[in-house]
C-alpha cells in the first residue's frame, strides 16, 4: 500500500495543522529560553558527515541488538508522556505503529494506558521508562507488572529531579497534567518524590526487578562511570529533548566523552534532536548503540495514528539507508567516530 506522506516534513505540517495550538506546543516546545531545544538542533547541524567513495554498497546492513534483543535498525522510539493528547489511544496506538514500522518502543512511565494493555495490543519488543513518581512500594508494583508483562529493561529517568517551567503551556494558562486527565491510567501518586532521589535509589532498583537497569538522562562522563560502578546495563544520553534543565549542553556533544567513559561496558542510548536520517548517523557514529526519536514519530501519531507513526518510520530508515550508501558505509555497527566531525 502507498504511504500517505513521502517526507517527514509534510508530516510535521498536517500535525501542526490538525493539532490543537496548545497541544501543538506542548509537543514542539522546550523549557524556558528553549536554549536546550535550539542548541540540540544546531549541534547536529554543524557536523558533517565523511564522504568515502567506490564502496560497494548494494548491501546495507542495519541490523543490531539492544540489551540483548535484536533489532532490525538502530533507531528506537523514546519515551513520550501525554501521548492520549495527539491520539485518542495514545501510547497502545504508538504501540502499533512501533510494530508496524518493526521499531523498538519505550513505554513512558507517564503513560496513559496501562502497561499490560500496551503489552498485549502490539507484538514490537518494549522496554520500560520509570518515572519513580511514588514510594517504593508502588514502584516494586509497577515494576512486577512491567516485568509480568513481558518489557525488556526497565530505564530510570533522572533528569525530572522537579517539572521544569515550559513557557509556552504557562503562556498559554494551560496544564498538560491536567489535560491528560482523560486518559484511562491513573497519574503516578507522587510528582514531587524524584528531587528525593540518590544513588541509594539506583542500588534499590537494582534488588528489586530482574530486568536490566538503564538511566535516561546522563550528561557527563563522570555520572556515566558511577552509572556503571552501580551496575547500571544502559547509559541514555538525555537532555530531555530541552524540555528539562534550559542552557544545558547538547545531547549530541555529550555524547563523545561519555562514549569513551562507557567503553562497551554498558549500552549506550542517545536522544535530543534527532529528526532525519543523517543525524541517526552521526549519533551512532559518535558512539550510540541506538538513536531514541521522539517528535518525528510523534507528529506521524497526530497525523495517521499508527499508520502515521509507521509512515514516518519507514521515512526515517530509508534516509538511513540512503545516506549510508552515499557515505560509502555498508555496516552500522561499524560507524566510526571520524565518520563525522565538525565543520563550524
Amino acid at each position: 500500500m502507498a504511504q500517505r506522506f513521502v517526507t517527514l516534513p509534510e508530516i510535521r505540517a498536517e500535525a501542526r495543522k490538525t493539532l490543537p495550538r496548545e497541544v501543538w506546543n506542548f509537543g514542539e516546545g522546550g523549557t524556558e529560553t528553549e536554549t536546550t531545544l535550539r542548541r540540540n538542533r544546531r549541534a547536529l547541524r554543524r557536523l558533517a558527515i565523511r564522504q568515502d567513495i567506490l564502496v560497494d554498497v548494494r548491501e546495507i546492513d542495519l541490523t543490531t541488538s539492544l540489551l540483548g534483543v535484536p533489532l532490525s535498525w538502530p533507531v528506537a522510539i523514546a519515551p513520550m508522556g501525554g501521548l492520549v493528547l495527539f491520539h485518542p489511544e495514545g501510547d497502545v496506538e504508538m504501540g502499533r505503529g512501533a510494530e508496524a514500522g518493526d521499531t523498538l518502543q519505550f513505554l513512558s512511565g507517564a503513560t496513559g494506558f496501562a502497561v499490560e494493555d500496551v503489552a498485549r495490543t502490539s507484538r514490537g519488543p518494549k522496554m520500560f521508562q520509570l518515572y519513580h513518581m511514588g514510594d517504593r512500594a508502588w514502584v516494586a508494583d509497577l515494576l512486577a507488572r512491567v516485568e509480568a508483562s513481558g518489557y525488556h529493561a526497565v530505564v530510570l529517568t533522572v533528569d525530572v529531579q522537579v517539572y521544569s517551567r515550559r513557557e509556552r503551556d504557562i503562556a498559554a494558562r494551560w496544564s498538560p497534567r491536567e489535560a491528560m486527565a482523560v486518559a484511562p491510567n491513573p497519574r503516578p501518586p507522587d510528582p514531587t518524590y524524584p528531587a528525593r532521589l540518590t544513588w541509594d535509589d539506583v542500588a534499590w532498583l537494582k534488588k528489586t526487578t530482574r530486568l536490566p537497569v538503564g538511566l535516561k538522562g546522563i550528561m557527563t562522563a563522570r555520572d556515566a562511570r558511577r552509572a556503571l560502578d552501580a551496575g547500571v546495563a544502559l547509559v541514555w544520553v538525555s537532555n530531555h529533548g530541552g524540555r528539562q534543565l534550559d542552557s544545558t549542553q547538547a545531547s549530541i556533544d555529550a555524547l563523545p566523552p561519555i562514549a569513551d567513559a562507557v567503553a562497551g561496558r554498558a549500552a549506550i542510548v542517545v536522544d535530543g534532536g534527532f529528526a532525519r536520517g543523517t543525524d541517526v548517523l552521526k549519533g551512532l557514529a559518535w558512539g550510540a548503540d541506538v538513536v531514541a526519536v521522539g517528535r518525528t514519530v510523534l507528529w506521524g501519531l497526530a497525523a495517521g495514528g499508527a499508520p502515521g507513526v509507521a509512515n514516518a518510520l519507514g521515512l526515517l530508515r530509508e534516509e538511513l539507508r540512503t545516506s549510508m550508501a552515499l557515505a560509502g558505509q555498508t555496516r552500522v555497527r561499524a560507524l566510526a567516530r571520524d565518520a563525522v566531525f565538525r565543520v563550524d
